[in-house]
């Protein structure tokens, strides 16, 4: 499958110019007037134009290059997913070209047109929290560039997708509170347009409701950057602390958040279980030596990248267009420990 990148001759028919005049106007000669200059060089950057040389590779399928796009590699999530990609890739020959979005919907968009410019032959993407508007994506999928989407994916962009099973770890974590006591049980999540944090939010729903229990809105926080910004997490932790009845356990839908409430918590020198309990998504290695050790829900992020990664190499390596494609979705596990461990 490759990435049809357009070439000077394509612009040339497209806006009935010679392809000399092209070539000019895109090296900026003083031969082209600067009115013909701006149609072309508009034209190329809508369409995604690459120079010649890079263009050519693609087209021959010799760049032996993969495009990644996370939030952020300091996230023990995305590192490991990370490590998984590069498993299958280097084995395979590629390259992996890593770029962050730090959440940036804008920064996502500059990423991905920087590493089409830089030949990939696939991309790999995980949306930032900012990103509800996939355009960019779809125009060069049409092109013909191979995309992936891993843990937070898009709806609207028909192609591979690899995910944990985070219905069903919200779900069991939100039972193993109630079924140890806990009452008023808030929850932590994400912007709710993101596809993990409405699948996180369905399972913590559905385990109350399942319970007998009425969903109260009031206990639902959202932070607008996925707590990358640890001020929108204390802010809705204090909104919690400060309702009527404050809940007796918060269950967190992200790395970042779990650990940034983990660590308010102690700074408010709030005891826990005792006094609040917490099971939250985390991947971080350290969660059972944390003070106390905390219950979390895993996700297979290795084995996310892997299984990721070999679906990108067939969608590349494919020599007819591909009409049909999976989401594959890879369990999750609840390890329960002392902050969720009611005395």
């Amino acid at each position: 499958m490759n990435f049809n990148a357009i070439t000077i001759s394509d612009i040339a028919r497209a806006l009935n110019l010679s392809a000399s005049t092209v070539s000019k106007a895109l090296s900026d000669s003083y031969e082209i007037s600067e009115k013909t200059k701006k149609r072309v060089v508009d034209y190329a950057r809508e369409n995604n134009y690459r120079p010649n040389p890079m263009a050519q590779s693609l087209k021959k399928g010799k760049s032996k290059s993969i495009g990644i796009v996370v939030s952020t590699i300091d996230n023990q999530f995305f590192s490991q997913v990370i490590n998984g990609i590069e498993s299958v890739a280097y084995q395979e020959g590629y390259n992996v070209i890593i770029t962050q979005t730090h959440e940036s919907y804008e920064l996502e968009v500059l990423n991905v047109n920087h590493l089409t410019h830089r030949s990939i032959d696939g991309l790999l993407i995980s949306l930032s929290t900012e990103t509800q508007n996939v355009e960019h994506l779809q125009k060069l999928q049409n092109q013909g560039l191979p995309i992936v989407f891993f843990d937070r994916v898009s709806d609207t962009i028909n192609t591979h997708k690899v995910i944990a099973d985070n219905f069903k770890g919200a779900y069991e974590a939100t039972t193993h509170l109630i079924d140890s006591g806990y009452k008023n049980i808030a929850h932590i999540t994400s912007p709710a347009h993101t596809s993990i944090a409405r699948e996180r939010l369905s399972g913590y729903k559905k385990a109350l409701t399942d319970k007998g229990i009425a969903i109260d809105e009031q206990y639902i926080k959202y932070c607008r950057y996925g707590g990358k910004d640890i001020t929108e997490t204390e802010r809705a932790l204090d909104e919690l602390l400060a309702l009527p009845q404050k809940p007796q356990a918060i269950f967190t839908a992200s790395d970042r958040i779990t650990t940034t409430v983990l660590g308010l918590l102690h700074k408010l020198k709030l005891s826990i279980p005792d006094e609040i309990a917490l099971v939250g998504f985390s991947n971080t290695a350290l969660a059972a030596l944390l003070n106390p050790a905390l219950s979390s829900v895993y996700q297979p992020a290795f084995e996310i990248g892997k299984k990721a990664t070999e679906m990108l190499l067939s969608l590349i390596r494919s020599k007819y267009p591909v009409t049909e494609f999976e989401e594959i979705v890879l369990p999750t596990e609840l390890f329960i420990r002392k902050s969720s461990i009611k005395v």
